[in-house]
């Protein structure tokens, strides 16, 4: 359960300044690595308060991004800015407003919660007289006031993902930035990560960009781009993406399948495919379809009776597919995520 808690909520607002600007603005973007593109003239905008998400297949450019965005490398052509800063010529004014959340643990498991907070407030310069606030403040945010003093190697997943947000929020960035933000977690505490992550964006406006490979999570986004081959093939709001990929298909079984077929085709004017004694056919808005065809079948046929009923809308995933000819593969993802669980047991990464 998420708890309310009466802390001062830090000001991360410039005031003056419109709300719903961009804070990222990415123009014709290209880096190369000697004579490979990994990213090929990428424009796009991200707007404060956003929750952005960048979805790519492995070596599609949207790791490389992320690092030039973060001035982790440095851009081969192109302009980018970051909270108003350029990239190439104020790469620390990026790194001030921005926190990182990577994708492998950067926690002291040797240290507890505190003390990991007490070393990054060091490593950014927070006025000593700030700390003791600010490190409670993102405790309690994240609910691990209780745990402060616990080493973190005795952390279960979760709270190590939750601690690891709550030092990236120490020096009250602007942006954040999460890579693949759930790796390896199961889907219960993925869920309340999720939730950690909009109380950000409600409480402070924070500016979510981030990166995933599940393509529910995709779905928290307000907007996804879709990159491929160093090159942004998609960029819009999840439903709109989906909208992409066609209509929305109905599957049915009735008591007489080659009437209904007839039913259908002749008053709905629409074309219906028989395989495996189903009925399949594609509507644009199935959730007004249904409830008008099986008010009006029994009208039109009274001895038709509709046996069994499924909708599958367009996912995020046949978006992902349709534009780039692949699949995220979260069954792949998972041993991968498996893997690296079993090195993190074994002290390795």
């Amino acid at each position: 359960m998420l708890e309310q808690n009466n802390a001062t909520v830090p000001a991360l607002e410039t005031p003056g300044q419109p709300a719903n600007r961009p804070v990222i603005q990415v123009n014709q973007l290209i880096k190369r690595y000697g004579s490979l593109t990994a990213v090929d003239k990428i424009s796009f905008e991200v707007r404060e308060g956003e929750i952005f998400g960048f979805l790519g297949p492995n070596g599609a450019g949207k790791s490389t991004t992320i690092k030039t965005l973060c001035t982790l490398v440095k851009p081969s052509d192109g302009k980018v800015t970051v909270a108003g800063f350029d990239i190439t010529g104020q790469p620390d004014a990026v790194r001030q407003q921005i926190g990182i959340i990577f994708q492998d643990p950067t926690l002291d498991s040797g240290l507890t919660a505190v003390e990991n907070l007490e070393f990054h407030c060091m490593m950014y310069h927070v006025p000593r007289e700030e700390r003791p606030d600010r490190i409670k403040y993102v405790l309690d945010l994240m609910d691990l006031e209780a745990h402060k003093d616990r080493l973190v190697k005795t952390y279960s997943g979760g709270m190590r993902r939750r601690l690891e947000i709550a030092r990236g929020l120490l020096h009250r960035p602007r942006i954040l930035f999460l890579d693949e933000p759930t790796v390896g977690l199961d889907p219960q505490t993925r869920n309340y990560i999720w939730q950690y992550v909009k109380r950000l964006r409600e409480k402070h406006n924070t500016t979510i960009f981030m990166t995933t490979h599940y393509m529910d999570e995709a779905e928290h986004c307000d907007r996804i781009a879709i990159i491929d081959h160093g090159v942004i093939v998609a960029l819009d709001t999840p439903a709109a993406l989906k909208r992409m990929v066609g209509e929305d298909q109905l599957e049915l079984t009735t008591s007489d399948n080659t009437l209904a077929t007839q039913i259908i085709e002749q008053y709905y004017k629409l074309p219906v495919t028989l395989r495996d004694d189903r009925l399949t056919l594609q509507v644009a808005e199935a959730d007004r379809f249904v409830p008008a065809l099986l008010g009006e079948l029994p009208k039109l046929a009274s001895n038709l009776v509709v046996n069994t009923l499924q909708i599958r809308k367009p996912t995020l995933e046949d978006v992902f597919l349709k534009l780039t000819g692949r699949l995220i593969r979260e069954e792949d993802e998972g041993k991968k995520d498996e893997r690296r669980l079993q090195l993190r047991k074994r002290r390795r990464i």
